[in-house]
């Protein structure tokens, strides 16, 4: 088994940016009221000819470019969102031609917020596998698309954005270890309810707003302090780590004070914790390697840094990973 790592990693913002002072226009709601339940500030939001395709190539082909690698490089795609342009053909068989190559798998995940740690683990496998060599992973959302902006329990908390990772052998530990969970029988706590199978499009889907991000928030903030804290602790254990070895802790950008809460459950003080929440919302699949890429730029991330990542989002689903960088 070879070791496993990210050769390169790029990401990618829209331009309009929404603040809690408009969304103060939109909706029955303060910036203070925001900031205190949630701690974010602002939110991206991609342009009216934007689909998630779009901002998923634009972070492709920036970490194609920090890999020093061209798309014709990569053997499988892999997009994990819970916003894909359409319910088929896959948004990676959309990115994919979108940058030009023809011939190698590509394939969706949904696994809503943890579907970046989905998609990473499954990378890491087919690697070490030694079945591929370089994977493109993508986390990418375009949730502005699917908010009821009549209700503010959810539209003030989501924003747009993509990230991407390419996946190779490396010489160092790269991904060292990884969790996944699921439990179904909480998914009725965060939905889109209509669209699929089990409810068409219909008028009365459309005149009941059931295309729309629904979310038993009590919930969720319950399940994501249990999910996050035991997730990491079950990763750290196979890793043969304890919390004091991280460097950084990179936590799913959903809510602050789930990452307050997670981060004292495992002792991991708030200086080694990276938070993006105020500056981009919650992204879902995206903030993972949003979050890794701005602390990079900000010279935070180093060489040889162990990262503890972990995520939690519909289904209801978990997962986390350890990384050397």
């Amino acid at each position: 088994m070879t070791n496993t790592g990210i050769l390169g990693i790029g990401t990618y913002l829209p331009e309009k940016v929404l603040t809690n002072f408009d969304m103060e226009k939109i909706v029955d709601t303060t910036d203070e009221w925001i900031v205190s339940r949630s701690g974010i500030r602002n939110r991206h939001v991609v342009a009216e000819e934007q689909a998630t395709s779009d901002i998923s190539v634009i972070a492709a082909q920036r970490a194609l470019e920090n890999a020093g690698l061209e798309a014709k490089d990569i053997d499988m795609f892999i997009v994990a969102t819970a916003t894909p342009d359409m319910l088929f053909p896959s948004t990676a068989c959309i990115v994919a031609s979108k940058l030009g190559i023809v011939g190698p798998p590509a394939f969706d995940i949904a696994a809503g917020c943890t579907g970046f740690v989905y998609a990473l683990t499954l990378a890491n496998s087919f690697v070490r596998s030694g079945a591929y060599k370089k994977i493109l992973v993508i986390g990418a959302e375009s949730l502005t698309r699917i908010l009821d902006w009549t209700d503010r329990s959810t539209c003030v908390l989501f924003g747009d954005g993509a990230g991407a990772v390419i996946v190779g052998e490396t010489e160092r530990n790269g991904i060292v270890y990884s969790v996944l969970g699921a439990d179904g029988s909480g998914g009725h706590n965060l939905t889109l309810p209509a669209g699929g199978s089990a409810l068409p499009a219909t008028h009365e889907t459309v005149d009941k707003r059931l295309h729309y991000v629904h979310m038993n928030g009590p919930e969720v903030f319950k399940f994501a302090v249990r999910a996050m804290a035991k997730s990491c602790k079950e990763v750290l254990d196979k890793a043969g780590m304890v919390a004091s070895d991280i460097s950084w802790f990179v936590p799913h950008q959903a809510n602050i004070r789930i990452i307050e809460s997670a981060s004292q459950k495992l002792g991991i003080p708030m200086e080694k914790v990276l938070v993006t929440l105020d500056k981009t919302g919650n992204t879902s699949a995206a903030t993972i390697p949003i979050t890794i890429d701005m602390a990079i730029r900000e010279g935070k991330i180093k060489k040889g840094d162990k990262l503890l990542a972990v995520a939690f989002g519909a289904g209801l689903t978990w997962g986390a990973v350890v990384l050397e960088w």
